[in-house]
Order: structure tokens, then C-alpha cells, then sequence
């Protein structure tokens, strides 16, 4: 895996330059339930009006838009954009991330919580168009991202929300479930996620700094939010150098159904039971736990997580 250090990288909020070559571009025709299938072509002709040429990824999977996006990285694409939600944004960082390419999200998932929280428009179209000015112009803007690193040294990058509590249990149910189908699939997981909810001991180093707690909800953002604009962390600033961790428990099912809905106004700090506090790096202990960043299946608990400022150049 790539090593790379805070002394490596720019510090955020520097402008820099976009270095020479192609455009590379990843689309998801999924993402979003296919209502921005259309939108590609859009994409591709604005790029190409930049003045750099565009390379389309052939992919058919997951596994293969990732290899096809570090096959760009190495064939020297001055940038690399994707065109999907959170999980295509997830794919590209991986590729991105630390290596200096400048990277594009266009906002075209059910969640985009990345490229809004890092500052581009929500509508696509508009998106597009800070991109293709920010490559016409040269210019790339740093900014943070978190470095995951599992018990086994396994790394990964995330560049919106670690969950590790509740709502990953939630996405693991999901994920394991065949029925039903779209989003009632998440619905019913949830409900029964809740019926199972007890708390769960963790063991939280802070800044190296050991915490034991019961909680039933762990998140730690490099940006605000996460399941498409619930504000989890709504503190968290991807040009600080710091992660925001939010904490909620021991409580039990009808404090977390109260909470839930206050975290899309990110509200739901002013409960007397939900902590916070900002860090550099933070390891998360607990049995029976996998951790979900940017909404996709990452590694299962314990890792240790680390604010890398500057660590992607956004297309701004």
C-alpha cells in the first residue's frame, strides 16, 4: 500500500497546478437508479471543450472500474473524474489518493456526500462546469482525506464518513439480504437492526488517548455527511487536518429513533447522550463490527484512522 505522510502533501486551501495529460473519466450508469443515464455524453463533450483529452473507463465491475482506474493513474492521466455517487467517488480515491493526479466528482448517486462536501455544486450539470473551468485553467485545490489501516496492515481511503456503529451494522444486514429489492431492502434492515440494538463496549484511542465507552453509534467524518446528506459530523471540515468523531450511547431504541432524524440538520450534538471531539487519529475497538466508509464495505473493526491533509487535488 502507499505510504504517504502529512510532511508529503500540501497543506488544504493552497491552490496548485494541474499537471500535464489526459482526463480520465469513470462513470457508474447506476448510480443514482439510472436517472442520470443519460448524462454522460454532457459530461464528456464539456471535458473535451477543456482542452485536454478524455478517456472513457471500460468497466463492468467494481473490481474492474478500481483496476482501470489505477491502470489511468499509471498510464500519467493528469486527472481522474467520476461520474456516479459515494461509492464511485469511493473507487476513485483509492486511485488518487496521495499520487498528486487531481481528482472530479460529479455528483450523480443517490448519495454525494464527497463532492458536496468538499464544495462542489449538487446539481451534476453544474458540477461539470467547475470542473471543466478548473482544468481549463489549470487549477487544483488540496484537500483532506482519512487513511483507514486494519489489524492486518490492510490500508484504504475514505473521503466522507467512516461509520462504525449502528448504521454499519444496518448496511451489513442489508448487504446480506436478497430481499427485497432497492431501497425497502435498508428499510427492514434497519427495523431489524433496532430490534436487535443493545450497546456495545468500544475501546477508543484518541489522539492516543484511551477512552472505554458503551455506545450504539460511532462515526468519525473528514466531511459532514453521509447516506446522501445526514449530517452525522456536522462539524467536520475536509481542510482542517482533523477528523470529527461523534459517539452516541449507551441508549437504547427509542432515544436512537428520536435522534435519527435531528442528524439531517446535524442537530442532534445538542443531545445530552451524543459526543464529539476532534483529532488527528483515532483507533476503534470492537468485536463483531465492520466498518462502512463513504457507504461501501470497508474493514472490520479494529483500525486506526488518520486525517491526511492535502491528501487528493480537487478539480475547484
Amino acid at each position: 500500500m502507499l505510504a504517504v505522510t502529512a510532511n508529503d502533501l500540501p497543506s488544504a486551501g493552497v491552490a496548485g497546478r494541474l499537471a500535464d495529460g489526459h482526463l480520465a473519466v469513470l462513470a457508474n450508469p447506476t448510480a443514482g437508479r439510472g436517472r442520470y443515464r443519460g448524462l454522460l455524453p454532457a459530461v464528456l463533450d464539456r471535458l473535451g471543450a477543456a482542452g485536454r483529452p478524455v478517456r472513457l473507463l471500460e468497466a463492468g465491475s467494481a473490481a474492474q472500474a478500481g483496476a482501470a482506474c489505477r491502470a489511468a493513474v499509471a498510464d500519467g492521466a493528469a486527472a481522474l473524474v467520476t461520474v456516479g455517487g459515494d461509492g464511485t467517488v469511493h473507487l476513485g480515491l483509492q486511485a488518487v489518493a496521495g499520487t498528486g493526479v487531481a481528482f472530479g466528482p460529479v455528483p450523480a448517486g443517490t448519495g454525494n456526500d464527497f463532492a458536496v462536501g468538499t464544495g462542489f455544486p449538487a446539481d451534476p450539470l453544474a458540477a461539470v462546469e467547475v470542473i471543466a473551468s478548473a482544468v481549463a485553467a489549470g487549477r487544483t485545490r488540496p484537500a483532506d482525506l482519512a487513511r483507514m489501516t486494519g489489524a492486518d496492515g490492510t490500508g484504504r481511503w475514505y473521503g466522507a464518513v467512516l461509520a462504525a456503529g449502528f448504521d454499519a451494522l444496518v448496511n451489513e444486514r442489508a448487504n446480506r439480504m436478497s430481499w427485497p429489492r432497492g431501497p425497502r431492502r435498508y428499510d427492514l434492515a434497519i427495523l431489524v437492526e433496532l430490534a436487535r440494538l443493545r450497546p456495545r463496549r468500544y475501546l477508543l484511542r484518541l489522539d492516543g488517548v484511551a477512552r472505554e465507552l458503551d455506545a450504539v453509534l460511532v462515526a468519525v467524518g473528514n466531511c459532514a455527511s453521509y447516506g446522501g446528506g445526514m449530517r452525522i459530523c456536522p462539524t467536520a471540515d475536509p481542510t482542517d487536518g482533523l477528523l470529527d468523531v461523534v459517539y452516541a450511547g449507551p441508549i437504547g431504541r427509542t432515544t436512537l429513533t428520536r435522534i435519527k432524524p435531528r442528524v439531517y440538520r446535524g442537530t442532534h450534538l445538542g443531545h445530552p447522550m451524543v459526543h464529539t471531539q476532534r483529532v488527528r487519529t483515532l483507533e476503534i475497538v470492537a468485536e463483531d463490527i465492520v466498518g462502512y466508509a463513504d457507504g461501501e464495505r470497508a474493514l472490520p473493526l479494529p483500525v486506526t484512522v488518520t486525517a491526511v491533509p492535502g491528501a487528493v487535488h480537487l478539480l475547484r
